[in-house]
């Protein structure tokens, strides 16, 4: 018989400890056609998920790398709600991630970014990287732009991604191959709840648009 018993857990908060929300100014994001090899969520042996951390690194293409994507950080979300029916639940991870040009290159954006089947890496506030898309299902990137109204209105370029996934957003402490160098060099053999990578380096959190430098190892 199969060994049905329990892998629920005590979830325990510290009164008073922060929980900083938002996400920093610098996401990435490449083609799934690059990755060669996805790190691994860990299942029982019924395959129940036991842990919403990834093991293992995403293995490239050659040459393939990270490109990234800086926005506007108190105007982007990410959410995470469930879809489907018992037994067959899974999450839908939605982002929400906007640039503020709109100019030739935030144009063309949509040429590659629509249509193509991609993933997103996102940073939260406590510096661990959240994953946006699935090795098992497609992901949906739909591009908006608002040039913006009157002497008052702004102007945007809005991603908006749509992932299923068996967790919210799976964690993510591997190697990130950027243009800029690699962030994590030394790669993921696994991870906890989060919270030890370095940070990108997305300075300033207020969502000024600005672009910093991403700080690597």
């Amino acid at each position: 018989m199969p060994d049905c018993s329990s892998i629920q857990k005590s979830l325990a908060w510290c009164q008073g400890k922060p929980e900083l929300p938002g996400v920093k100014r610098r996401i990435y994001y490449i083609s799934k056609y690059d990755v060669l090899q996805w790190p691994e969520l860990q299942h029982d042996t019924n395959g129940r998920l036991k842990s919403a951390s990834y093991v293992g690194d995403f293995v490239l293409r050659a040459d393939a790398k990270w490109k990234f994507i800086d926005i506007i950080s108190d105007k982007s979300q990410l959410t995470s709600d469930a879809q489907g029916e018992y037994p067959s639940q899974t999450q839908l991870n939605k982002l929400v991630a906007v640039h503020p040009g709109v100019d030739e290159d935030a144009s063309a954006a949509a040429a590659y970014l629509n249509n193509n089947d991609n993933v997103f890496l996102v940073e939260d506030m406590r510096n661990a990287f959240r994953v946006v898309g699935s090795d098992k299902w497609p992901t949906k990137t739909t591009v908006a732009q608002d040039l913006g109204q009157g002497a008052t209105g702004t102007t945007s370029t809005t991603i908006n991604v749509e992932a299923t996934d068996e967790c919210p957003a799976p964690f993510y402490a591997g190697k990130i191959i950027t243009d800029d160098g690699t962030i994590n060099p030394n790669g993921n053999t696994n991870q906890g709840s989060g919270g030890n990578n370095p940070s990108t380096g997305g300075g300033n959190t207020s969502g000024g648009g600005g672009s910093d430098e991403p700080d690597m190892d």
